[in-house]
Formats: structure tokens, C-alpha cells, sequence
């Protein structure tokens, strides 16, 4: 029996943790209540479930042996899981929308850059009311902000900002609102389309012929590295890396990982080559990518959010940002609908974008059955991307 129990407690580690919160985070979204499924989000809900009891109980003895759920280390471990798989994920959207998002870029994109703007200014707006009117703390209230918008980037600005005293209270803010900041995305995305009494077929025909474009075939026969291209791959997420650390001097900001690894994808993408070099991914392996990127961001992020989600939660907070989430979606919704004329599916991909909400788009993507809409979502993420991180530094120091 105490054999059993130290094999136990040496298999249950970080990793191993990591592989049962996917395994049964795919079960729970493999769940379909009137057509309506969690899908990959599942995995988020497994992810934060795991947090919270990680807050109640971080570690305990068995056999002699003590395990820690959750430690200061252990959340170096989460937090390199959950930049892993945003590399992945945001990496292999890029990679997908480059052959046609340039060529695609005409009045339309004006549409998507203001969709972004509206998105954000929204949530904004609505975060300085609460902090006047709900008498909450700024820096809560940033954090609720920036879980609502689920934005890691604008997270990490906020805190940067609020300083060791404030920190606290923004992480806090954050892990509250970030569950309903997904969820509210994913459920919404798959629910206006069934409002809207939408021809899923003819709508997902209007997407993909409106994406046709010529794209210049190259005389002669490219070299690929690899069989899988995984290389190119690869390369374009250092890349992106690399652009994504230059910071701006002044307001100090930078593309950070999510947005440099987005814009190398949408110009490797584009271009395709380096001389004879061929720098295009397999479909098959940018799906597999996409997929396993969004699964370990949710488990990186969804784990430690579940453990501040306990620390200072409280109802109001909750319907806050529930609230944040909610009323930018909606607004940018009908604007981009009735304003910019988009599609239902150009609409959705770019709410997505606005909301920086990497889960719902590959929850759209599953609804719609293609990928043409990455573009929509890649022209609106960037601009929301910088932002919500400015918003967030001004709300903190301005108010």
C-alpha cells in the first residue's frame, strides 16, 4: 500500500495534471444540450474547477509524501503552458489568414479596425462607470476589465501600472470575470446565429467564395524542409516572438507574444517562401496546431484564474464583468451589422477579434465548418489588442 501510494504521488505532477484537465475538459465540451456545446471551452471550465480546488486544498500527504496542487512554481508552469499555446494557436491563425488577408484588405478592413475600437471603448466606458457609480477599486475593476476581454496582455499592463499594491487586486478581477469572459464569447457566437434564423450553408458559401483570390503560383519547384512543414512553422513563431518583445518607447507597449506571432503568421503567410524555401504549412498540421495551442492556453490560463477566482470573489464582481462582456459584444454586434453591412460569420469572426477571445474563434470555426473567417478575426484583433492595454493603463493612472 505504500508502494501504490509513492507511485501515485510521483505521477501526480504539473504535466500530469495538465494531461487529465484535457482529457476530461474535452469529455465535459464533447456535451451537446440542444445543439449547444462547450467544445474546446470545456476545457477552460475543467481548468478553473482544478483551480479552485487547488485554492482549497494546494497540497496534502499521501503515503508519507506531500503534493503540491498549486505553488509559486507551479504557476511557472501553468504560465509557460498557457504562452505555449497562445504561440500555437494565434501562430497557426496567421499562418491561415496570410495567403488572402493582404489581398483581401479593402474598405471592409476600415470596418473591422473601427469594430475593434467600438469593442474595446465599450468595455472601457462601461469599466469607468462601475469604478464611479459601483464604488469599486480601480484596480480591481481593470482586472475585472481585462478578464471580461479575456486579454493577458492587457492584464499584464494593468498590473505593470497598478504597482505590488495594486497587483493583487487586478489579478483578483481578472480570474473573477475571465470564466463568464469566455464562456459569454462561446455561447454567444453560437447563439446569434440560430436568433438571426441563419442558412448555416448558404452563409458559409457567401464567406468562402468572397475569399477566392488569385494568389501568384511560383514558377518552379519550392524546397520544403520538412514533411509535416513543421519548420516553417516554427520559425515563424520565433519570429513572431522576436517582434512581439520591441516595446515602444513612451507609452512602453508592446505586441507581446499573442499579437508578434499573429502579424509574422499574416506575412509569412502571405508570402510563402524565402527564394526557393518553401514557407507554407500543411493545412492539416496549422488545424492540428490551432487545436492544441487553444487547448494548453486554456489550461495555462484556466488553472491559475480558478485559484484568484476564490481569493476575492464576490457576486457583484461577477455580474460586472459579465456585464463588460455582454454589452461591447452586443454593440459592436449591431454596429457591424447594420452599420458596416458584414455577414453574420464576418460579423461573429470579428467580435471575436474585438474581444480577443482566442477560444471563441475556434469555437466559431467548428460552427461555421472553415477557416476563411480567421481574417475577419485577424484584421480586428490587433487593433483591440493595443487598445484594451492603453485603456487599461489610462483608466489606472487617470482615475
Amino acid at each position: 500500500m505504500v508502494y501504490i501510494s509513492s507511485v501515485i504521488a510521483k505521477m501526480i505532477t504539473p504535466l500530469f495534471c495538465v494531461f487529465v484537465i484535457a482529457a476530461l475538459g474535452y469529455l465535459l465540451g464533447g456535451i451537446k444540450i440542444k445543439g449547444i456545446s462547450l467544445g474546446t471551452a470545456g476545457v477552460l471550465v475543467v481548468a478553473l474547477l482544478f483551480g479552485v480546488l487547488a485554492n482549497k486544498v494546494p497540497s496534502f500527504t499521501l503515503g508519507g509524501t506531500e503534493i503540491a496542487l498549486f505553488s509559486d512554481s507551479i504557476k511557472a508552469n501553468y504560465s509557460f503552458v498557457s504562452s505555449l499555446g497562445t504561440a500555437l494557436f494565434v501562430t497557426a491563425v496567421g499562418l491561415i489568414a496570410g495567403p488572402k488577408f493582404f489581398r483581401n484588405f479593402n474598405k471592409k478592413a476600415i470596418g473591422y479596425i473601427f469594430n475593434g475600437l467600438i469593442v474595446i471603448a465599450s468595455g472601457a466606458l462601461i469599466t469607468m462607470l462601475i469604478i464611479k457609480f459601483g464604488n469599486v477599486d480601480k484596480n480591481m475593476a481593470v482586472g475585472l476589465m481585462t478578464g471580461a476581454l479575456t486579454s493577458t496582455p492587457g492584464l499584464s499592463a494593468a498590473k505593470e501600472v497598478a504597482g505590488e499594491v495594486g497587483e493583487s487586486a487586478v489579478t483578483s478581477g481578472y480570474g473573477i470575470a475571465y470564466l463568464f469572459g469566455v464562456l459569454g464569447v462561446v455561447f454567444f457566437v453560437q447563439l446569434m446565429p440560430r436568433f438571426e434564423k441563419v442558412d448555416m450553408a448558404k452563409e458559409r458559401e457567401k464567406i468562402v467564395s468572397a475569399g477566392e483570390v488569385n494568389i501568384k503560383k511560383v514558377n518552379g519547384k519550392l524546397v520544403r524542409i520538412d514533411t509535416f512543414d513543421i519548420f516553417p512553422f516554427v520559425m515563424t513563431v520565433a519570429l513572431g516572438m522576436v517582434l512581439g518583445a520591441f516595446k515602444i518607447p513612451g507609452i512602453n507597449f508592446s505586441l507581446g507574444t499573442s499579437g508578434g506571432t499573429l502579424i509574422m503568421g499574416l506575412i509569412v503567410g502571405h508570402f510563402g517562401r524565402i527564394g526557393k524555401i518553401s514557407l507554407s504549412v500543411n493545412k492539416n498540421t496549422l488545424n492540428f496546431m490551432r487545436e492544441l495551442g487553444l487547448c494548453l492556453f486554456l489550461i495555462g490560463a484556466g488553472v491559475p484564474g480558478g485559484v484568484n477566482f476564490v481569493t476575492h470573489f464576490k457576486a457583484i464582481y461577477f455580474f460586472y464583468g459579465a456585464l463588460i462582456t455582454l454589452v461591447p459584444m452586443l454593440i459592436g454586434y449591431f454596429v457591424s451589422k447594420f452599420v458596416f453591412k458584414f455577414g453574420i460569420l464576418n460579423n461573429l469572426a470579428s467580435i471575436t477579434g474585438g474581444m480577443t477571445s482566442t477560444p471563441a474563434l475556434g469555437t466559431l470555426i467548428s460552427v461555421a465548418e472553415t477557416d476563411e473567417i480567421s481574417s475577419s478575426y485577424a484584421a480586428t484583433y490587433p487593433i483591440a489588442l493595443v487598445c484594451v492595454v492603453l485603456a487599461a493603463k489610462i483608466i489606472i493612472m487617470a482615475l
